[in-house]
């Protein structure tokens, strides 16, 4: 969490001085921004140098290798922060939560790519949370490039690592979702919302196939086009900026399969 001090005062989205940290990723103030600064900082950090670990006073901050024997993995947080798997650090997913006022289920927003096979294979990882849970929705996932989102995390992190990263906001509703085949909606509760948290978990044991029950997922996934209108109406958008331009679904005649191996 990066704004527990709005939070303890009530809001849900600001920091204490009143910001919406998911728009100041650009350029975020150390001392406005201070947790963003910190995270991104770190981020950074990893990112220009992937070998090294990073110190933070007497600790290190670092992601295991999965070469790594598993019972040879630390059992503490205190062993965790000083094991020699941490030398190696690596980013392969972001994933930013929040709630969602308006929408119902839970859904993922994603980035464009100029790399088509880049693109696709990042529609991988909703489509197996999708299969997951239940009140996971894959038709309300989108991927876009919305200039209003530039200082969001997933935008400019999704710009700033290469293409083996990832990199989504993870919406939830406020309030209900609709099991598909179903009408009613099911209130939210904290137990369903830790049930999504543990699906998201479950979901990377099948994409890093460390699930012993999935060897293959096959993904039927709907061929992606980039759409002829801008995102949002009203705005004019110059000859050749695709800036506000959303890929979209096609018909379920440009199915195609992407298989998980």
């Amino acid at each position: 969490m990066l704004n527990p001090d709005g939070v303890y005062l009530g809001n849900y989205r600001c920091s204490l001085m009143g910001f919406d940290l998911n728009r100041h990723w650009l350029d975020p103030s150390p001392w406005v921004h201070p947790t963003l600064h910190g995270v991104k900082q770190l981020i950074v950090q990893m990112y220009n140098d992937p070998s090294k670990r990073v110190h933070r006073g007497d600790s290190i901050v670092g992601r295991h290798s999965s070469e790594i024997p598993f019972e040879s993995l630390p059992t503490s947080m205190t062993d965790f922060m000083t094991h020699d798997c941490c030398q190696k650090t690596s980013l392969e997913f972001y994933i930013d939560i929040h709630a969602h006022s308006t929408m119902m289920n839970g859904f993922m927003y994603g980035n464009i790519f100029e790399d088509e096979e880049r693109f696709q294979r990042q529609a991988i990882f909703p489509k197996l949370l999708c299969q997951n849970a239940e009140d996971f929705s894959y038709s309300s996932t989108s991927f876009n490039r919305d200039a209003v989102k530039a200082g969001t995390g997933r935008r400019f992190l999704g710009g700033l690592l290469d293409h083996t990263s990832y990199c989504y906001t993870l919406e939830v509703s406020f309030y209900s979702y609709i099991i598909s085949g179903t009408t009613a909606a099911v209130p939210y509760t904290e137990e369903a919302y830790m049930k999504l948290g543990r699906n998201v978990a479950r979901t990377f044991l099948d994409y890093y196939r460390l699930n012993p029950m999935v060897e293959k997922v096959a993904i039927p996934m709907p061929r992606l086009r980039l759409d002829a209108e801008p995102e949002t109406s009203g705005e004019v958008r110059q000859a050749g900026d695709t800036t506000n331009l959303a890929y979209k679904r096609c018909s379920t005649e440009d199915l195609i399969n992407i298989t998980v191996q």
